[in-house]
């Protein structure tokens, strides 16, 4: 049966016994009642910390009793491995329980190719612009739901990145 040991940083550790464990600092527990025992005066947040630092979970930001939490914690760690000489731990949890990405990880939204999205911003990004008649022809279009579309967000918001843009009706 295996044993476990949590300790004030929320680090989990599992031991194969409870002579394997020794004097290691922490409230020790080896099974779902005697967690919730232990997990008794912990604020809610702490419980939160604790499940969003086990590896392999999906965080949460609240749960819907102490119980669950519990029940929840005690299945998860029950996949950590137990060593009889050096403990296996699991991570504390990262200040305020964020998560950081992993290095070289693309933070910029990926586009799928040919999309309309696309074509319309391809069509905005040319020397001259876009006239209403080549963003229907492209998109198929009807002239007011194209004027609706594009209206708020590019003409004049240089954040649009559509260049100099030509718009009118005038222009169709």
């Amino acid at each position: 049966m295996k044993n476990f040991t949590i300790d004030t940083d929320n680090n989990i550790t599992a031991y194969t016994s409870r002579e394997a464990a020794g004097n290691d600092a922490g409230e020790r527990f080896s099974s779902e009642e005697e967690l919730a025992t232990v997990a008794e005066d912990w604020p809610g947040t702490r419980l939160i910390e604790i499940w969003n630092s086990l590896p392999g979970v999906q965080p949460v930001h609240k749960f819907t009793s102490r119980k669950v939490a519990v029940r929840r914690i005690w299945a998860a760690i029950q996949n950590l491995e137990a060593t009889a000489g050096e403990p296996t731990r699991t991570p504390a949890v990262q200040a305020r329980g964020k998560r950081k990405k992993a290095a070289g990880a693309d933070l910029a939204p990926k586009s799928r190719s040919g999309t309309k999205t696309e074509q319309v911003i391809a069509l905005l990004k040319q020397p001259s612009g876009a006239t209403l008649k080549q963003l229907m022809a492209t998109t198929s279009w009807q002239a007011h739901y194209a004027d609706a579309r594009i209206m708020p967000t590019c003409v004049g918001n240089p954040a649009c990145g559509a260049g100099s843009l030509r718009w009118s009706r005038h222009n169709q």
